[in-house]
């Protein structure tokens, strides 16, 4: 949980999903990008994760809260998670 502490979003919970699917560090995370990471967390850890979820590791991805994430960007998320 130590390299996730000063990433928005990311509390224990998500960080141990993260870590279940190989992603360790906030850089890695930036890289895969939050709708794959998301993927790869419905695909191998939850099944049943949410759009909230997602909206969280976007937000790590910006360096922002979720709260803070552009209405664009949210409406870009929910359309992505409508898909699945």
């Amino acid at each position: 949980m130590e390299q996730w502490k000063d990433t928005p979003n990311i509390g224990p919970v998500l960080a141990e999903n993260l870590k279940r699917i190989g992603v360790a560090a906030p850089e890695q995370l930036r890289e895969l990008g939050a709708e794959d990471a998301f993927a790869r967390i419905r695909a191998q850890v939850v099944p049943t994760a949410c759009l909230h979820q997602l909206e969280a590791l976007a937000g790590a991805v910006a360096g922002v809260k979720k709260s803070l994430l552009p209405p664009e960007r949210k409406a870009e998320l929910k359309s992505w998670y409508r898909k699945l």
